[in-house]
């Protein structure tokens, strides 16, 4: 990321449409042309992957798959998997505010099923091309899914242990019985992938690009868990003997307990850190730019006992360092941001000041009226990101009128000139956008100004709320458009 430039904050769930929750069609579409009348050059969304409980992407069952519900339906109807007709059902006929997940997880797999069907002999020749070039980890995957399905729906601690410790003799007549499950999930993966990679070139040739998002860790009840457990500090069972977590920090008094399963850095390290590599090369082919989650971690991370009360029954262990780092920087066209929010130690700081990588400055966090906060957009250095806020803070709006103090909104409100007759948001905006950094950008909850109702996620909670938020249609106008546009002229940002 050279000179200055900014972008929009929006995953792909939050994006508008009738489908009951964002797609990789034509909204997407929409929203990239919206970004290039504003004058931006970057959309930043949250992971890709298949999400887990609470619908949570930074608890998948996979580090490369893509999430089956993003796929449009007018695009397969366009390809002919589905009838105008079926497409037409996808139509949700509930509020365009929220993700209805469980609307989509009950309607959807019928319209998908409907596509294998006409797609299994159409597509047969691009289906064997695409597995054997994800071979790496689609066989795993697809399987995986087939036999939780075959299961009844159980995690993979509760799958009979011959099946769980992938003992052949229990394999090998499953993956027979499995074969047309196995195929229909790979069928899945390769319409994502064939869906993303069209849209992310519409969003290259419009001058977009696109800042994808890597989480740190995987789930318990995942393929990588199942298929290589070798990666993680776990027991004979398979079950993590220490989770991932966080201490109290500014998100949560009690610290955050993730139950994520932990790496095994001493393993990693002796291979070459092999599978960071892989999983990287993966997502280089994915973005133009990729922020690590929980960069800290490869410094020190937070190791919680199985079974702990809370996270703060955790303690600090050493992370791989710089070595992993050095391996990263051999992958080809990986670009990365670093999240180095949370609690920090000078050793961490000095870690990830040592490491290049341009950090985070979230302005909801800067305004202590008596310290001198790093956050403060005259303070922020020039290799960093400049956000109003993050998918896990609350919105500029909610923070300034439910959260500060009275003497943080004080200073908010003078140091950044708020109006309420040019709107709270646009105020955030300016504060990031005349940063130093070289790359500011805003969740679209701050671009219109919206509160608490429109807060993505709140961390440490499972609340029906967190990943529903959507955008609508009618926010992505000309005015809108036209006024960030300035702004970002104005700041030198175009």
């Amino acid at each position: 990321m050279e000179g200055r430039s900014s972008g929009i904050l929006l995953p792909i769930s939050a994006l508008p449409g009738p489908c009951g929750g964002g797609t990789l069609g034509k909204y997407a579409r929409r929203f990239i042309d919206f970004l290039a009348q504003a004058g931006q050059h970057y959309w930043q969304i949250l992971p890709l992957v298949p999400p887990g409980g609470g619908e949570s992407p930074y608890m998948s069952p996979s580090s490369f798959a893509g999430n089956p519900l993003y796929l449009d339906p007018e695009l397969l109807a366009e390809d002919g998997l589905l009838t105008p007709e079926e497409a037409q059902s996808a139509q949700y006929p509930g509020s365009p505010d929220r993700v209805d997940y469980a609307w989509l997880h009950k309607t959807r797999p019928a319209l998908l099923r409907a596509a294998w069907e006409r797609g299994k002999t159409k597509c047969a020749s691009e289906l064997a091309d695409f597995w054997k070039a994800e071979k790496d980890w689609l066989p795993d995957f697809a399987l995986f899914l087939a036999l939780r399905e075959h299961f009844g729906g159980a995690e993979l601690k509760d799958w009979p242990d011959p099946v769980r410790k992938r003992e052949l003799e229990a394999l090998a007549p499953l993956r027979e019985e499995l074969e047309e499950e196995i195929k229909y999930h790979a069928f899945l993966q390769m319409l994502f992938f064939r869906q993303w990679t069209s849209l992310r070139a519409y969003a290259n040739e419009k001058g977009i690009s696109i800042i994808g998002d890597l989480p740190i860790y995987v789930s318990p009840d995942s393929a990588e868990v199942w298929g290589d457990p070798k990666l993680f500090l776990l027991d004979k069972d398979l079950t993590p003997t220490a989770e991932a977590g966080v201490p109290p920090d500014a998100f949560s008094e009690m610290g955050q307990h993730w139950g994520n399963p932990l790496y095994d850095w001493k393993y990693h390290k002796q291979t070459g850190f092999a599978w960071w590599k892989r999983r990287c090369a993966h997502v280089a082919r994915l973005y133009d730019v990729v922020r690590i989650d929980h960069f800290r971690a490869f410094h020190t991370y937070w190791s919680v006992p199985t079974g702990a009360k809370d996270a703060r029954e955790g303690h600090w262990e050493k992370g791989p360092g710089m070595p992993l780092l050095k391996a990263l920087r051999e992958v080809e066209g990986l670009e990365l941001i670093a999240e180095d929010l949370g609690d920090l130690d000078d050793a961490a700081r000095a870690f990830i000041a040592k490491s290049g990588l341009p950090g985070m400055k979230i302005l909801v966090y800067a305004f202590d009226p008596v310290g001198e906060s790093t956050y403060l957009p005259h303070n922020c250095p020039k290799n960093a990101v400049a956000y109003t806020g993050t998918h896990d803070t609350p919105t500029f709006v909610q923070w300034l009128f439910d959260e500060a103090s009275e003497a943080e909104r004080q200073y908010a409100f003078d140091y950044l000139r708020l109006r309420e007759d040019e709107g709270f948001g646009w105020g955030a905006v300016c504060g990031a956008w005349m940063s130093p950094c070289c790359l500011a950008i805003a969740p679209m909850q701050d671009l219109l100004g919206l509160g608490a109702d429109a807060r993505m996620n709140a961390p440490g909670t499972m609340g029906p709320e967190n990943w529903s938020w959507r955008v609508r249609e009618a926010a992505l106008n000309p005015d809108v458009a036209g006024r960030l546009r300035q702004i970002t002229r104005t700041y030198r940002r175009t």
